[in-house]
């Protein structure tokens, strides 16, 4: 499994970023997969390489790049309960200067970069995420409608716009969420504002799971909650993307 690291100019510098593709060459489907917020480390690596395996290329960038390169904090291996205040002590300041116009002026350069890249079939691409990560995925989808043809979030907060931030997607949607990320309630208008939008979706609350589910390096990790996240993510990508 081919794999390499690069350099994504934005404007406001350049995003050092993980790519993961096929073996064989040829051209394949783009996808842009979106961290969590603890960023680039071995779990994204291998399942950026698992996505890859099943035909995509999938670029995964640093989100914090404007801070340094990754990995931006220093992270354990396991991110359990005891290490999770000194982590996030040093993760929530990044976050808090995450704006919506960066993210978004990033996306842009995200997939034009995406798309550029001699390894990648023309057409749209499917953006992804997970936690933070989610909730930029979706900011990029409703940013590039004729792009992006498959959103796919998961434990993302992806209702904090308000429903009118999601009235201007066309992607095919499936957002997984966690059990103690939204109420029933909450779910419910978050569907009403996808209905609204009218974009075919799946939204639903993963059974037995709390915030951080797909993430084996975290004490949140729920492996089957994360084959559940498969078991959605591949036929998504397969209805939406040419020679998935």
């Amino acid at each position: 499994m081919p794999t390499t690291m690069l350099q994504i100019p934005t404007a406001d510098g350049e995003a050092d970023a993980f790519a993961a593709f096929p073996d064989g060459g040829g051209r394949h489907p783009g996808v842009l997969m979106y961290a969590d917020g603890f960023g680039i480390r071995p779990v994204l690596r291998e399942m950026a390489r698992e996505l890859a395996g099943h035909g995509y290329y999938v670029l995964v960038p640093n989100l914090f790049y404007r801070h340094g390169p990754a990995p931006v904090i220093e992270l354990p291996e396991y991110i359990g309960e005891e290490a999770r205040p000194a982590v996030f002590a040093q993760l929530m300041p990044l976050i808090e200067t995450h704006t919506t116009e960066r993210v978004l002026s990033d996306a842009e350069a995200y997939l034009k970069f995406l798309t550029a890249q001699p390894e990648v079939s023309a057409g749209p691409v499917a953006v992804t995420g997970y936690c933070i990560g989610g909730l930029l995925a979706t900011r990029t989808a409703a940013a590039h409608p004729g792009r992006v043809a498959a959103l796919a979030a998961f434990h993302g907060p992806v209702g904090v716009d308000g429903p009118d931030s999601l009235s201007k997607l066309t992607a095919e949607v499936h957002f997984g969420h966690a059990e103690n990320d939204l109420t029933p309630e909450t779910l419910g208008g978050l569907n009403q504002a996808l209905d609204a939008a009218g974009v075919g979706y799946t939204s639903e609350i993963y059974p037995g799971t709390v915030h951080g589910f797909t993430m084996s390096d975290t004490d949140a990790f729920n492996p089957a909650a994360l084959q559940r996240h498969w078991d959605r993510l591949l036929p998504l990508l397969g209805r939406t993307l040419a020679n998935g």
